[in-house]
């Protein structure tokens, strides 16, 4: 009988071996949507009924929620659709976007926005700033928006991006959840009490944007659509900020962007990144079952490659010009700090002496701000506030 229960566990522990650890290696190495499913996780959702049309329900008062449109002719016939002037199908994904105002500036117009009384209440302590640009189109905005509402809400947002002397963060999210889950929600109230206008959106797949499966290109060209939309709305300063997955999206585009001259980037943070994806993969905890299998290069790290799901920082940072901070914390598990730091070292090696500079901050892992809270270090802001400063009015 014994004999028969140990027979019986050692075909039950060789099956399940079997499937873990060859059968979906395999299946992995040839489904595409599985190789995408792993890596964007877009399937995470949290928090639960979060309700992205209206920012305020998470504490982000004076913020408009709103969607553009991503021109692409690759996506299938069930997404969002028009016709050109000439009659042509016109393809698009519609994604979702946040603009959050920075206070400074929500304190100026409470009265017309209508604000809550717990929005007030927030404003009190916010310190009046003297900016002669707002001071000398208050009024005109004043009279020409009296109430806030849905049929202006879109040319009163536009019009104060565009008053000269803001700067705007254009914020990359990484992979799992939305522009409004977690750690994010304090990124955006950090730079806004810094006195900056954010821009947070979901791409495709995430969030209140088209269910379409993201790929490289796709959420590349989302993020290069939103950079576009707000660059012909102002000359004012843009800077990237990128974390986790958005590191890669980050410096995808920038590499694409760097023909730009006057609209290009002033510069771009890192937050958490990454060299390239197969880098990632070999070192993320959850490939700690499988990297040690001799198959493991030819079944789950290189069809990710040859798929095009590359996000590799390593070639393109060295094809822009603007500065350049990276944010780590060696606690990150998710993203090691190794990967992190070998980027800041190939930075140094393969970028122009003449071009921006390069800044890598480090934070202990004993504090333990590990993949998603850097946000909550005390010294960040004035890091942050230093690097715009510094880089705000220069086009490398």
């Amino acid at each position: 009988m014994l004999k028969v229960i140990s027979l019986v566990t050692v075909q039950i522990g060789l099956l399940a071996f079997s499937l873990v650890f060859i059968v979906f290696p395999l299946v992995f190495r040839y489904s595409v949507t599985l190789q995408r499913g792993i890596l964007f996780l877009t399937f995470i959702t949290y928090p639960r009924d979060l309700d992205l049309s209206n920012p305020s329900s998470v504490g982000l008062y004076a913020t408009r929620s709103f969607f553009l449109n991503v021109p692409d002719p690759d996506v299938e016939d069930n997404v969002s659709q028009d016709k050109d002037d000439g009659g042509r199908t016109k393809r698009h994904v519609r994604i979702g976007l946040w603009h959050v105002l920075p206070k400074h500036v929500v304190k100026r117009f409470a009265k017309e926005m209508q604000l809550s009384d717990e929005a007030h209440e927030d404003l009190r302590n916010v310190t009046e700033v003297k900016d002669p640009n707002i001071d000398q189109l208050e009024t005109v905005i004043k009279s020409s928006f009296p109430l806030v509402n849905s049929e202006n809400e879109q040319q009163f947002y536009e019009r104060l991006l565009a008053i000269p002397g803001n700067t705007i963060v254009l914020y990359l999210h990484g992979n799992t959840a939305s522009r409004g889950s977690g750690h994010r929600l304090d990124v955006y109230k950090l730079l806004r009490n810094l006195g900056y206008h954010v821009i947070s959106f979901d791409y495709r797949g995430y969030g209140d944007s088209d269910p379409v499966s993201p790929t490289e290109e796709g959420v590349v060209r989302d993020a290069m659509t939103v950079y576009n939309y707000i660059s012909n709305l102002t000359m004012n300063p843009i800077f990237i900020w990128g974390h986790s997955l958005g590191t890669g999206v980050a410096t995808n585009m920038l590499a694409q962007l760097n023909y730009l001259d006057d609209k290009a980037a002033r510069g771009v943070i890192l937050e958490a990144p990454f060299t390239n994806i197969k880098d990632e993969i070999r070192m993320h905890p959850f490939a700690r079952p499988f990297k040690h299998l001799p198959w493991f290069d030819h079944t789950i790290a290189r069809p990710m490659y040859t798929n095009s799901l590359r996000f590799e920082s390593d070639q393109h940072i060295s094809k822009f010009q603007q500065p350049i901070m990276i944010l780590h914390a060696e606690d990150d598990y998710v993203v090691p700090f190794q990967l992190g730091y070998k980027l800041y070292r190939i930075a140094l090696d393969t970028r122009g002496k003449s071009w921006g500079p390069i800044e890598f901050h480090r934070f202990d892992g004993s504090r333990k701000f590990g993949h998603k809270y850097i946000c909550y270090a005390p010294e960040l802001p004035e890091l942050i506030k230093n690097f715009v400063n510094n880089y705000h009015k220069d086009i490398f």
